[in-house]
């Protein structure tokens, strides 16, 4: 069996990536004189190496991030210094989901909430390969209400129940339905204590009642979330003031 022959065969048995590195990694056991079982752990750990990648990507694609730029690496944690920056960086581990706990960020618009939730469940997916969905509030309610009148709510429910982490961004930052207080407060009682769900809201929790429209149903929400909760302050400077700023600062220079 030639290169060629021995590269279909390998892409037949569905090892793709041993069948990309091949040609390279006969190269390099010719040239370095490798034996063979360093030859063939090479070209596993290509395969395995081509897996993980793939496995990642799809775990991005299925979160549904809406800003795919929003990562740890681009976030300014001096900008607002007062931020729990240990806390962050222990909810990145993603030890949080293992216990099944929940966080919920709060603080102004433009504050870096948005910004670090999608970079936790980024690195969520990237360090322990978890199952992340992200929805801004409003369209987790619209596509309740859609699932409610195609007769499949309790299919989508049970789908948004099971997801080892739901990211809930901009809680507070649209008009919601009448309705959104009990199918939040059912999503988060399916969730208790067997998922871990992360909150975004502009709005401190105490007007969450308010904003809801239902007092009792918020409260029972209220209790469960915060039972195991990471609560983490966000503020009070913004970063689209900033950028404003600096904007008008080289329109006059």
């Amino acid at each position: 069996m030639n290169v060629v022959e021995l590269k279909r065969a390998l892409t037949t048995l569905r090892v793709g990536g041993m069948a990309e590195s091949l040609e390279p990694r006969l190269f390099q056991a010719q040239s370095e004189k490798l034996a063979p079982i360093d030859f063939l752990s090479a070209l596993v750990a290509d395969e395995l190496s081509r897996r993980s990648d793939r496995f990642i990507a799809r775990r991005l694609k299925q979160a549904q991030f809406r800003d795919a730029e929003k990562t740890f690496a681009n976030f300014d944690f001096d900008f607002n210094k007062k931020m729990n920056r240990q806390l962050i960086h222990e909810l990145a581990t993603a030890k949080f989901i293992d216990k099944k706990e929940d966080a919920l960020f709060l603080g102004p618009p433009g504050s870096g909430k948005s910004h670090v939730a999608q970079a936790v469940g980024r690195a969520a997916i990237q360090q322990q390969g978890h199952r992340v969905l992200y929805r801004e509030a409003h369209h987790l309610l619209e596509e309740l209400a859609e699932a409610q009148l195609d007769g499949r709510r309790r299919l989508h429910l049970k789908l948004l129940a099971e997801v080892p982490l739901l990211i809930i961004d901009d809680l507070g930052m649209r008009k919601l339905p009448s309705t959104a207080a009990e199918d939040l407060l059912e999503l988060v009682m399916r969730r208790y204590e067997r998922a871990s769900t992360l909150f975004t809201s502009n709005r401190p929790v105490e007007d969450w009642g308010k904003l809801l429209g239902d007092n009792a149903a918020v409260a029972a929400m209220l209790d469960r979330l915060l039972h195991h909760a990471h609560v983490i302050q966000f503020g009070p400077r913004s970063w689209r003031t900033k950028t404003a700023d600096l904007k008008r600062s080289e329109i006059t220079a």
